[in-house]
């Protein structure tokens, strides 16, 4: 395993926080990390959708550079390939009311807020995409979506690109989508209706997690937790007809795990899933499965973290050699911003 890297900071300036990534590994052999950055704090009106590469394995990045910039705070970036050279970029953002009322209390924030127009703020609200076809070198228009996941949609076997989201702001309400990457169209293909269990009634479902194996299962993993967050887990719904109908979903690890999650496939066939552990001992962990996610093993830690609970949103990638990188935030402390960082590591295949 080796050292933590940061991939994106901004220590010339207080918009310095960095959060909720996606890291991809590119047809052209780059990796692509996406992130809000260039932010104050956690809830703050400056956050941009920015993506930084590297050329040399993860050993170095460019410089984060806004691939959404609304006048809104546009937050978690989400990435997903597709066909030679396509790629799509994710995002969403909230109500100017909701960033008055959580950014920090600054004549900095307030103006910003104050000076944007009610026409502007319907413009730019809610979940939005762009598409590149040239390996993120170029991206086209901003689409929205009705649905938002923080690592974005997934390519199914037959080169279906399939977003499973919620519903912004709606209770449990989980819908898998079909995206045109031509048109930026979307089409409900199903539901997951967790709503329609009367013994999750008191947990909340969101930010899902999906991909298809070979044999044809699709994974859904789902952040699961309830008002007082004594509860805060991973639970696992399956799809065997291509996201159309949904298994009820299942507790995968412990009450107090941890989440969102990402989910990948190693070459060797065993399947991981990533997630952060906010309380003490923070850090960011993983399980693994080698038998199609029918079970998990225990928590394994990918990364110690510091102390603090403002960390997570892991994603993976798998590099030639078949060792990984694992792309999250966190804050050495409190009282300093955000960084997006990576930690490569390995795991025993036998």
């Amino acid at each position: 395993m080796g050292s933590p890297k940061v991939v994106m900071t901004n220590t010339e300036s207080h918009h310095a926080y960095f959060a909720w990534p996606t890291i991809a590994r590119l047809q052209n052999g780059r990796i692509c990390v996406g992130a809000s950055g260039y932010r104050v704090e956690h809830i703050c009106p400056f956050g941009k959708g920015v993506l930084a590469f590297s050329d040399d394995n993860g050993e170095t990045y460019s410089k984060p550079v806004p691939v959404f910039d609304t006048v809104l705070d546009d937050r978690d970036v989400g990435l997903c390939t597709f066909g030679e050279s396509g790629l799509i970029a994710t995002t969403f953002n909230n109500t100017l009311e909701f960033q008055r009322e959580n950014m920090p209390q600054t004549q900095e924030c307030f103006d910003y807020i104050n000076s944007v127009s009610p026409e502007d703020e319907a413009e730019a609200l809610g979940i939005s995409f762009r598409i590149s076809n040239d390996c993120g070198e170029s991206f086209g228009k901003i689409y929205k979506s009705p649905v938002s996941s923080p690592h974005g949609p997934t390519v199914l076997n037959d080169g279906t690109v399939l977003w499973v989201g919620r519903r912004l702001g709606i209770h449990n309400h989980i819908e898998a989508h079909v995206l045109n990457t031509e048109t930026g169209e979307m089409t409900l293909r199903g539901e997951l209706g967790i709503y329609k269990y009367e013994e999750f009634k008191d947990l909340y479902f969101y930010e899902p997690n999906a991909l298809q194996l070979p044999d044809g299962k699709i994974i859904c993993h789902l952040r699961a937790e309830n008002a007082d967050e004594t509860i805060f887990t991973l639970y696992q719904t399956v799809s065997l007809d291509n996201g159309v109908t949904w298994s009820k979903p299942r507790q995968i690890v412990r009450d107090d795990s941890g989440a969102p999650a990402h989910l990948f496939l190693h070459s060797s066939g065993t399947l991981i899933t990533t997630f952060s552990h906010r309380k003490r001992p923070y850090g960011i962990w993983a399980v693994f499965s080698t038998d199609n996610g029918e079970s998990w093993s225990d928590e394994s830690i990918i990364h110690h973290g510091y102390d603090t609970d403002d960390l997570g949103y892991p994603s993976t990638i798998e590099l030639d050699n078949g060792d990984l990188i694992t792309a999250f935030y966190t804050r050495e402390s409190d009282y300093v911003p955000a960084v997006i960082m990576q930690q490569k590591w390995c795991f025993d295949k036998n």
